[in-house]
């Protein structure tokens, strides 16, 4: 491959630095001259595409002529269309020249296409196919949010009651991340409304230059917050604010309102005007991937607003705050995050289960509280955060500040003492067990040492597509995976596929309405049905993966035909990889989660195809129990301690040891102490747990006797109602103690 295709297919900041100081069209025209120049070609094209009116427009061109843009046009739908990189060349080359011509996509949704062409008789070859591909990927990072300014979608209003003030109120919640703090609080500002700002300027003059300064300082506060982004989480990489960023330099967003103040119009009744413009289009559509959109829009008006008011909150204002929310996306939990907050309080009726778990990773306080009174309060007010059992304090009184006192004591007394993460984890009979480490943010491995753990049991990889405004490319997820095999030396490093679909949606991508999401379109199903956005993820692991220990899963497994097909996508991934030259793990260990109830009576059948087993207990019970996890009204019903699961958790083990394989589990049975004796008298040696609770599982393990733990775990199994087995855990757990 040569030197300037090398650098163009493994840079990913180039575009984005190409991005930073420029409007749309500059960096339009920028990148067509990088891309040819990198490319040896001396023509290069960007087109967008329209999905309302479907067609495409030319934004930006390097020396196109009116007779390349002829001969193409077929050529260039053809690409978008069906997806794929055509390479034009003929006989007639040196007259016409040869043409490359790539679709920017964003996972499934189509963005507009790329195209190169030489003049000069030189041809294009694999390197050059591969290069183009990497570019339009990286684009389709940057220009995905375009669309979104002509064509936008709806949201809804909520009325939102008055919060009585001045006195002492308790509002118990949910837990979703633990933590404490005493803090004032912040409503998200987003929640007070664009009109009421509005209706401030009515009577307010203000010029040009206020307008101007008013777009500079936002832009400013977005850049600062992308700068926090990338110092504290490399996962969120560079883009994570693209769309917002995009939208201020667009020409039809801020660049009408700033037509509207030139020819006469108020700055205040501009912006307004513009901002209603795409409010009433995003209300007229029904597509429900724009909920995050609109917001983008409403944010950004906002911030112009109370930028013209200059009554925006500083960078730094909600450090040590708790902030009140009616929902968060991840970016947003992110942008929060940076301002170095002390908690959160959300009002939604529900929250997707990848938000609280970005939330512990990045060790912020979360509580769920159903009462939309709460986005009434006054900033400022005075309150506690307790989200170790899930509660609020408005105005706390003296008893509950020192009874929060004690509470912070104890903590430290207890913190002192968790000396038990350093060391291998031996049982009191001297055994081994391996304790693995569940990874959902590489800021994860900052609570731990990489030598106090025995490796990565579970990297969950939705979590930079959840992170991303749209769908991450394959050079994104790259540069992410080698962040964080970088420093894991020989130990295990275990990947498991793209998990999403039931309570863990994407943002970007309208999935179908299902009546039961969590039995549909999800995990290694979605993967399966999008080939393309599997292939991606499956490359970068490889490349990421080059010399060292790489273990690759498949989340919800159904069948051992699934398995296989999965794993031939693996397969066709290492010899495509290696036919480009491209360093990659050419023989990764690959393995199944284990989670659905079809998979027992033919477990020894898979056992002979997988290289190693991961258990995952959350989903197991809910399947296995038909509970949903994630519904309050039956979680009494969710028993990890059912005679089913029990006994499901022995066959698997018992399939998995038959066979000669590696069998873990990783869900959340395996960070509770009653259960752990149980599950290492299965014969199951590898427990694989989020980083705040290997101390207790390490302490666990090594006061546990493995023969002990067999007789215990026998006799669990032998008992056949729930009660019984109760009873045999706390009698078990009492002599623990």
């Amino acid at each position: 491959m040569n030197t300037n295709n090398r650098k163009m297919l493994y840079s990913i900041d180039e575009l984005s630095n190409l991005f930073e100081e420029n409007s749309i069209e500059q960096f339009l025209l920028k990148t067509v001259d990088m891309v040819a120049l990198h490319m040896n070609a001396g023509i290069c094209s960007i087109y967008i595409y329209n999905e309302l009116e479907k067609k495409l427009t030319l934004r930006a061109t390097k020396k196109l002529s009116a007779l390349l843009a002829q001969l193409g046009e077929d050529l260039i739908a053809a690409s978008l269309q069906e997806r794929h990189i055509i390479c034009q060349t003929s006989d007639e080359s040196i007259l016409f020249g040869s043409s490359l011509i790539a679709p920017i996509m964003r996972g499934v949704h189509r963005i507009g296409v790329l195209t190169v062409q030489r003049e000069n008789g030189v041809l294009f070859d694999r390197d050059d196919i591969t290069a183009i591909e990497a570019v339009a990927s990286q684009l389709g990072t940057i220009l995905e949010h375009l669309k979104y300014i002509t064509q936008p979608f709806p949201i809804e209003a909520s009325d939102k009651p008055y919060f009585e003030t001045g006195k002492f109120q308790y509002f118990p919640g949910t837990t979703a991340s633990k933590g404490s703090f005493r803090a004032p609080v912040a409503v998200k500002p987003w929640e007070k409304g664009i009109d009421t700002i509005a209706k401030e300027l009515e009577n307010r003059h203000f010029t040009i230059s206020d307008f101007d300064r008013a777009i500079e300082k936002t832009y400013r506060h977005l850049e600062d917050i992308h700068k926090k982004i990338k110092e504290k989480l490399v996962d969120a990489a560079s883009l994570i604010f693209a769309s917002h960023l995009l939208i201020l330099k667009d020409d039809s967003f801020t660049g009408a309102m700033r037509k509207l103040v030139i020819s006469g119009q108020s700055v205040s009744k501009a912006i307004m005007e513009i901002f209603t413009k795409y409010k009433k289009i995003f209300t007229a559509s029904g597509h429900p991937i724009i909920k995050e959109k609109i917001q983008d829009i409403e944010d950004l008006t906002l911030e112009i607003l109370n930028n013209l008011l200059d009554k925006n909150l500083e960078a730094g204002a909600y450090k040590d705050h708790i902030v009140v929310a009616k929902d968060l996306f991840p970016s947003e939990l992110l942008a929060l995050s940076a301002d170095g907050i002390a908690g959160i309080v959300l009002v939604s009726g529900g929250v997707t289960s990848h938000v609280g778990i970005l939330a512990r990773s990045l060790m912020i306080p979360l509580v769920i509280i159903n009462d939309p009174v709460l986005l009434t309060v006054s900033s400022g007010t005075d309150a506690i955060i307790d989200a170790d059992v899930g509660s609020l304090y408005i105005n706390p009184t003296s008893e509950v500040l020192h009874k929060f006192e004690m509470k912070d004591v104890a903590k430290d007394i207890i913190s002192a003492s968790q000396t038990e993460t350093a060391g291998a984890a031996y049982t009191n009979d001297n055994q081994l067990i391996n304790v693995m480490l569940n990874l959902n943010l590489i800021s994860d491995l900052k609570q731990i040492k990489m030598e106090d753990v025995d490796g990565i049991g579970l990297y969950r990889t939705e979590f930079p597509f959840m992170i991303f405004g749209s769908f991450p490319s394959e050079e994104e997820q790259a540069f992410i995976y080698k962040k964080l095999t970088a420093d894991t030396a020989d130990k295990p490093v275990t990947f498991r596929t793209l998990d999403i679909g039931g309570d863990k949606a994407l943002a970007y991508y309208d999935f179908p309405l299902e009546n039961n999401p969590c039995l549909g379109m999800r995990s290694i199903r979605f993967s399966l049905e999008h080939i393309m956005i599997f292939k991606q993820q499956i490359r970068a692991i490889l490349r990421a993966g080059y010399g060292i220990n790489l273990k690759i899963m498949f989340p919800m497994i159904s069948s051992i035909d699934e398995f296989i097909s999965a794993r031939e996508i693996i397969w066709q991934c290492i010899d495509e990889l290696g036919k480009h030259g491209i360093a990659h793990n050419s023989s990764p260990s690959i393995g199944a989660m284990i989670e659905i109830p079809s998979l027992l009576p033919i477990i020894d059948g898979l056992a002979q195809e997988c290289d190693f087993f991961s258990i995952g207990t959350n989903d197991l019970i809910q399947y296995t129990l038909a509970v949903d996890r994630t519904n309050e009204k039956v979680s009494s019903l969710y028993i990890p301690h059912h005679p089913a699961i029990l006994n499901a958790i022995k066959v698997i083990a018992d399939a998995a040891n038959k066979a000669g394989i590696e069998v873990s589990l990783c869900g959340d049975m395996a960070n509770k102490e009653i259960y752990i004796p149980f599950i290492i008298g299965t014969g199951i040696k590898c427990l694989s747990v989020d980083a705040m609770y290997i101390p207790r599982v390490k302490r666990t393990i090594r006061k546990t006797d493995i023969s002990k733990a067999a007789l215990f775990a026998d006799n669990l199994l032998s008992l056949k109602r729930i009660a019984d087995i109760e009873a045999a855990l706390k009698e078990q757990n009492a002599e623990e103690a």
